[in-house]
């Protein structure tokens, strides 16, 4: 993904987990097929001076202690997939607890100081979280490019019937590197 214009802004949709979960598992095992895009991705952004926003579930903790959790993920089961996609110094990561990273979150408002058009989404899971931000950033007036091999997913046929809704009824744009 290399075609970044300006307007553009990465969301990293809920890359600090600690795979401790039910779907755990099956998440960590597609985010390890699927992280050296979604860094190819995020260096890509990075060079081309897109902004990348980091928007993760806080997993119930209510803290609101972003460094806290991105801790707790690097001490977990995946943490090797986590450190190759951490943000960097200067880059905003805000915290969401529900599927869309704008339900009751500040992101509105920071991609409307940046004075974003577009958002390009990474991250996971493609079923759930990147798709509801991906149709919420439509409803928002806002261009939505979900980069499908740089999103882990807990279920690949889930993930084929979200993506299909998403560029077939949403209006976003899906592309894939392969």
């Amino acid at each position: 993904m290399t075609d970044f214009q300006d307007g553009d802004a990465v969301l990293v949709i809920d890359v600090f987990n600690d795979f401790d979960h039910e779907d755990g598992s099956a998440l960590l095992a597609s985010f390890e097929e699927r992280v050296a895009q979604m860094s190819a991705v995020l260096s890509a952004a990075r060079a081309a001076d897109v902004p990348v926003i980091y928007v993760n579930d806080e997993r119930g903790r209510w803290e609101s202690d972003a460094p806290a959790l991105i801790r707790a993920a690097l001490d977990g089961e995946g943490s090797e997939v986590v450190r190759r996609v951490l943000p960097e110094p200067g880059e905003c990561v805000l915290l969401k607890h529900r599927y869309s990273a704008f339900d009751h979150t500040a992101l509105e408002l920071l991609l409307a100081s940046l004075e974003a058009e577009r958002v390009v989404l990474v991250g996971a899971a493609t079923e759930g979280c990147v798709v509801q931000t991906a149709i919420d950033a439509r409803e928002r007036d806002l261009k939505a490019t979900i980069v499908a091999d740089a999103c882990a997913t807990t279920d690949a046929g889930l993930e084929e019937i979200a993506l299909r809704y998403a560029d077939e009824v949403g209006g976003i744009r899906v592309w894939r590197a392969g």
